[in-house]
């Protein structure tokens, strides 16, 4: 048994949080049956009867009477905190009070419901015998004051003759009376320790508590009659009120129910009050007393359990109901202004479709045709805030939301309406949360959405103005587009231009104020993060300086940076981030979290498998791209029948007198003028294009070593800069370009001569690049764009040659690493992918069409170059 029981108690601490839960959750559906109970034993009929004879002020001020009545008793809550160890805030006990009172008010239970409630709401700072010792003490004093009422009672019935009607009924009240002399003589006659903490000036505080929480429900019954008009001398209707209480207290049924009101229908029939009117005059009295304190103590519970659910889940049933309330919220908004939208510019066309008939009642009603409109853009405007989740977007849209609620209720004041739009309300509060953003900015989905929208509405207005004049046209003017005059056309077109108007202002407010990732370039903040934690296949790509740069920092020390390039709503970053790789992480969370602010996501383009698996764990959907291919130059050798084509062509090309070697930078204008002079041959007149790639620009040429493959006469016909990476012994190149006088397989002597020139200085490997789109998709399982990208590799040679790229890097590659797109969850891959395309592809600016301070700061970088070399050579 001892065995048992310890087992018990140790399960019981296990699993304490989980109880405490099932608790909760079994006092909500306790409170669920309660409000059906109640549900079926109010009189639905009877009870909208009374309601409609009172006005809305009557009723407001009935509830809050009836709230007044109830507050004496959380006396018993603030004393029963000072039995107990710990300090609770005012508040704190005053809700549970609330919570525990209405409950037990309505339910009963005979205390073990309060028991039970207290326990929950005090556990944390004492045990539950400490509670249920302070409740037991309490408990005495609750009838305390129901008995001293029963004591003026009797005095009014034999002392001033008030309820005389009611004195045969008075050993009831003898009873009741004799109650509370009984308890100060147990209390204090008797020594006990149970009564060691009571001293008579808490006693007397209790005792008075209780007078007036059974004073207060007595005035409140008999102002009720008052409301009701009822014609008799209500004073004489206290001793039968207070009989009736008695009577329900012996009866033990929660809250009297039953036994009290048969009782107080009989005695109001002993004085002349109608039936009829008696049970309205307990409707009301049970609604205004029991119900509502029931319901808002029902509403504080459910938050009180909420947060307690709340915190066991780890804040995701909060998080779930914010989201779910700001999807409701732009909903309606975005459903609203369309239906205005509607109801403003073609009135007859709206009503005449049964669909916006039956939706119509659910939302916002204006009379005029002009103020619809403005409305329905202002709605619209604010609700792309919200959808966007823009903080500054959040007091408008309430302030515009309360203007429509008044408005609108003088339309219809139905109580379907105004639940509804309690349900808006409720969403709205709950919404604010879900606010984080400092700013509006637009994707391709929302302008597509709002420009749709808003060009159909002009686009209306143009065709409808166009068959307004017959003049034009000769004619029949259809229905859907006829206004009553050309008055009316001209005002509401007005008004749509001035909504237009307002729109762009409030979009213009919305996307304030932007704040700058880009923290410029910065050669020398590149090159210390290269230096100290190596590159990688981008790194070298900084100095393009056609990319924007964002660097992570820690203690004033830059750990990483990113290259991106922004496009509508996108940050589109190019490769993998550069710098500490333990802090790869942290930095690509802090630009989320930054981005997320300016209402921005991050696209990363051509990124490797492991960081993919770790953006992936932060929200990131990804799509394989291609492959990248790896040379083992240590591995690599002319020797042996598998080289014999390339053995032969570099021995070709050195009977031919070509040569193979590098030159150093920083270059003189002549090395330029022939670099850019194969450049300009191998272009073709074609763009020079960046971003993923390196392209012509003195200022990045000096950056590194280029090789070169000279002819007889010395002059350079190919060439290719290196791209150093420091990570891995990796080596790569950049730009590779060759002039028209250049022979057949030039590029495979530059490569050949480069794997080389690698394996001698201990690299380890080469990195020949990306073959865009190879090996993806090639399963029938694969993703349904990676299926599509697959067809797009097989037969979109004469767009771009990709097979022909992956096979000629194929001869000399030894291992090809997959590489993939990784985007932000609920965002268009087609779009995204087209964004990527239109960024990769976008043509790079030639040197004239530069802003004078880039020209300034590229001259300047090159003659620092310049000056150090020379200063060098001097040194030497």
């Amino acid at each position: 048994m001892k065995a048992a029981w310890h087992r018990l108690t140790q399960f019981v601490k296990q699993h304490l949080t989980a109880l405490k839960v099932l608790f909760v959750l079994s006092v909500l559906v306790f409170v669920i049956i309660e409000l059906g109970r109640i549900s079926k034993d109010l009189n639905g009929e009877a009870v909208k009867a009374s309601l409609a004879s009172q006005g809305p002020l009557s009723l407001l001020l009935l509830t809050v009477l009836g709230i007044l009545a109830v507050t004496p008793m959380l006396n018993y809550d603030f004393t029963i905190t000072e039995l107990l160890p710990g300090e609770y805030k005012p508040w704190y006990i005053a809700k549970s009070g609330w919570i525990v009172n209405s409950f037990t008010n309505i339910a009963g239970f005979g205390g073990f419901l309060g028991a039970s409630l207290r326990a929950n709401f005090y556990h944390e700072k004492a045990t539950q015998k400490q509670i249920l010792l302070a409740i037991s003490k309490i408990a005495l004093f609750l009838l305390a004051g129901l008995s001293l009422w029963s004591l003026v009672s009797l005095v009014l019935i034999y002392g001033f003759g008030i309820g005389r009607a009611f004195s045969q009924y008075w050993i009831w009240l003898v009873g009741g009376a004799a109650y509370f002399p009984l308890l100060m003589i147990v209390s204090h006659v008797r020594d006990s320790a149970f009564f060691a903490d009571m001293p008579f000036k808490r006693e007397l505080r209790l005792t008075i508590g209780s007078f007036f929480e059974w004073g207060f429900a007595a005035g409140f019954f008999l102002l009720i009659g008052s409301f009701l008009g009822v014609k008799a001398d209500l004073a004489a209707i206290l001793p039968a009120f207070m009989v009736a209480n008695v009577l329900g207290v012996v009866s033990m049924v929660p809250g009297g129910l039953g036994s009290f009101d048969v009782f107080m229908i009989l005695t109001l029939g002993q004085i002349g009050i109608d039936s009829s009117l008696a049970v309205v005059w307990l409707l009301f009295y049970r609604l205004f007393y029991y119900v509502i304190p029931f319901i808002i103590g029902a509403v504080l519970f459910a938050q009180d359990a909420g947060k307690k659910l709340n915190a066991f889940l780890e804040g995701l049933p909060l998080q779930v109901l914010r989201k779910v309330a700001h999807t409701v919220l732009v909903v309606f908004l975005y459903f609203s202004g369309i239906m205005l939208l509607l109801r403003g510019i073609a009135p007859d066309l709206a009503f005449r479709n049964q669909v916006y008939v039956q939706l119509y009642p659910y939302t916002f009603f204006f009379l005029d045709r002009v103020t619809n409109i403005l409305m329905a853009f202002l709605i619209l405007g604010f609700g792309r805030g919200i959808a966007s989740k823009v903080k500054r977007a959040y007091w408008p849209t309430v302030i515009m939301l309360v203007v429509a609620i008044i408005a609108s209720i003088k339309e219809d004041s139905s109580l379907r309406f105004i639940i509804f739009l309690a349900i808006i309300v409720v969403a709205v509060v709950l919404t604010r949360q879900e606010l984080t953003r400092d700013r509006l900015d637009f994707s391709w989905g929302t302008r597509l959405i709002d420009w749709g929208i808003f060009g159909t509405t002009f686009l209306f207005y143009a065709i409808s103005g166009f068959y307004n004049a017959p003049a034009i046209h000769h004619k029949r003017i259809p229905e859907v587009f006829l206004f009553p005059s050309e008055r009316i056309w001209l005002t509401t077109l007005v008004g749509v231009l001035v909504a237009a108007a307002t729109l762009y202002l409030i979009y213009w407010y919305l996307s304030l104020p932007t704040t700058n990732l880009n923290d410029g370039f910065d050669a020398k903040r590149i090159a210390a993060v290269i230096d100290e934690f190596g590159g990688n296949e981008v790194s070298h790509l900084a100095y393009t300086r056609d990319k924007s740069i964002h660097f992570y920092r820690e203690d004033d020390h830059d750990q990483v940076f990113f290259l991106y390039r922004k496009k509508a709503d996108k940050l589109i970053i190019m490769g993998e981030p550069v710098g500490n790789p333990d802090k790869i992480v942290p930095a690509v969370v802090d630009l989320m979290t930054l981005a997320d602010k300016q209402n921005l996501s991050l696209v990363f383009y051509e990124i490797s498998e492991q960081l993919t698996m770790q953006l992936h764990e932060y929200g990131f959907d990804f799509l394989k791209f291609g492959e990248e291919g790896y040379v083992d130059v240590q591995a690599f050798t002319l020797a042996g029948t598998k080289r014999k084509g390339e053995r032969a062509l570099i021995h070709k090309f050195e009977r031919e007198g070509y040569t193979f070697s590098w030159l150093e930078p920083p270059f003189d204008e002549a090395t330029l003028a022939s670099l850019k002079a194969v450049s300009d041959s191998w272009l073709e007149g074609r763009p020079e294009k960046g971003f993923s790639l390196g392209f012509f620009d003195q200022f990045y040429l000096n950056q590194s070593p280029v090789a070169v493959v000279k002819n007889t006469d010395g002059q350079i016909v190919a060439f290719a800069n290196a791209m150093p990476m420091l990570k891995d012994q990796i080596t790569s190149i950049d730009l590779m370009r060759s002039s028209d006088d250049a022979p057949s397989g030039i590029m495979d002597e530059v490569f050949v001569n480069l794997f080389l020139e690698a394996q001698a200085a201990g690299y380890q490997r080469f990195d020949l690049g990306m073959a865009p789109l190879a090996n993806v998709g090639t399963s029938k399982f694969a993703f349904i764009e990676e299926r599509i990208f697959h067809l797009i590799y097989e037969y979109g040679y004469r767009f771009y040659g990709f097979q022909g790229l992956r096979s000629y890097k194929n001869k000399y590659v030894t291992e090809w690493l997959p590489k993939y797109v990784a985007y932000q969850r609920r965002h268009s891959l087609l779009f995204i992918m087209i964004q990527i395309m239109t960024v990769v592809n976008q043509k790079v600016m030639a040197k004239s069409q530069l802003g004078f301070f880039q020209q300034r700061l590229a001259k300047v970088s090159l003659s620092a170059l310049n000056l150090s070399s020379k200063k060098e050579d001097n040194n030497e």
